[in-house]
């Protein structure tokens, strides 16, 4: 007879009450002097942020937003991406990453991905812009890689193939911010980069936020009109069509005070995916994430692959140890992104039936972690 498992049993898939009481009280004085000071929207708080968004993610600008779908529909309408054009999206992820390019006016096409990284295929890339020129219908416009579960995508693999097309990348990084390849940070990799602040994510605010990432001055001046209703030189001149998408002062002030600590975060992540790694390793029944050479993950998610997923999400459940699964429909095959063109995506399609994330997050103790693999090894392995 199962066992009924107590709250007191119970872990946290993200323990972000812990990591509140850890930052304490200038967290608390931090958004009391946003509120005090009375500049609620776009206030000193945001200024303060970017440059700080900017020099941790090594470049020049850093434009604070409302969200991270707002920061990737951002940077889309700023380089007047439309109707006409492709921009080409990896089946696997969110449906934020086509969401955007639909609402520009311009055609998601669809690309498969790697079974290892959960990272975008350069060689179905290749196939997808091949049959997008082959068709003649739409133009090769944009190429937006996201760095799923915490890592970078292959932009080694990637960036020669955007160059050699004439087209430009657009770095989802929304799970990935903090991570590095070859010793760059995520933000700066690609023509602009674009991130998320959902609390949830591995630097997440208190509500929704977002930031675009660039280098290109001339692109940065558009981004900051279009979050502001398309603004000239003030907020009753119109240079462009825009929307309303700033980010609030509290929210900034939360990240200022996160982003003091999440060097140390991203430390403790990478250690709790090594000690993963380490316990689940061992079974051949169970496929670990792997991080491609020179990379290094914020682990956003720490996601495994086995046969059976539905019996070992309710062996957990009985456990009191909470999973998740992250996506089980690839976007190709959801209805409102059925109609798009794709190419072959057997991989997404099989990663949607097979994966399952674990809790993940900076303060799961070694006593947690260990039950936790005790239990998807007596499952799964």
């Amino acid at each position: 007879m199962t066992r009924k498992v107590t709250m007191t049993d119970t872990i946290a898939f993200i323990d972000l009450q812990a990591q509140r009481k850890r930052l304490g009280e200038p967290l608390m004085r931090a958004i009391s002097e946003a509120v005090e000071g009375g500049q609620w929207i776009l206030g000193p708080q945001v200024t303060e942020l970017e440059a700080q968004l900017a020099t941790f993610a090594g470049v020049k600008h850093a434009i604070a937003c409302a969200n991270g779908t707002d920061a990737l529909l951002l940077i889309l309408k700023a380089w007047n991406v439309g109707p006409g054009d492709a921009v080409f999206v990896p089946s696997f992820t969110f449906a934020a990453s086509a969401e955007v390019v639909a609402l520009a006016g311009a055609t998601p096409v669809f690309v498969d991905v790697l079974a290892d990284t959960f990272n975008i295929d350069p060689a179905s890339l290749e196939t997808a812009i091949a049959m997008v020129r082959r068709e003649a219908k739409l133009a090769p416009k944009v190429v937006m890689p996201v760095d799923l579960y915490g890592q970078p995508a292959d932009y080694g693999k990637i960036a020669p193939i955007v160059k050699r097309e004439g087209m430009l990348m657009l770095c989802d990084t929304a799970q990935s911010f903090g991570a590095s390849l070859d010793g760059k940070r995520t933000g700066a990799i690609g023509d602009a980069a674009a991130t998320s602040f959902y609390p949830a994510k591995p630097l997440g605010c208190y509500g929704d936020g977002g930031a675009c990432f660039t280098n290109d001055d001339d692109l940065a001046e558009i981004l900051r009109s279009l979050r502001m209703h398309g603004q000239g030189t003030d907020r009753y001149e119109h240079t462009r069509i825009g929307w309303n998408s700033r980010l609030d002062s509290i929210q900034a002030a939360v990240l200022i005070e996160k982003l003091k600590i999440f060097p140390d975060e991203i430390e403790a992540r990478d250690r709790i995916a090594g000690r993963y790694n380490a316990g689940l390793g061992k079974s051949n029944r169970i496929r670990i994430p792997r991080v491609i050479a020179g990379a290094r993950s914020v682990w956003a998610q720490y996601t495994i692959q086995v046969e059976d997923r539905t019996r070992l999400q309710a062996d957990l459940k009985d456990a009191g140890i909470p999973s998740v699964v992250h996506y089980p429909i690839p976007l190709g095959r959801q209805r409102a992104y059925a109609h798009f063109p794709s190419v072959p995506a057997p991989i997404s399609d099989a990663l949607s039936k097979s994966v399952v994330s674990l809790p993940m997050h900076p303060y799961l103790d070694e006593a947690a972690q260990d039950r936790i693999v005790a239990a998807v090894l007596k499952s799964a392995g």
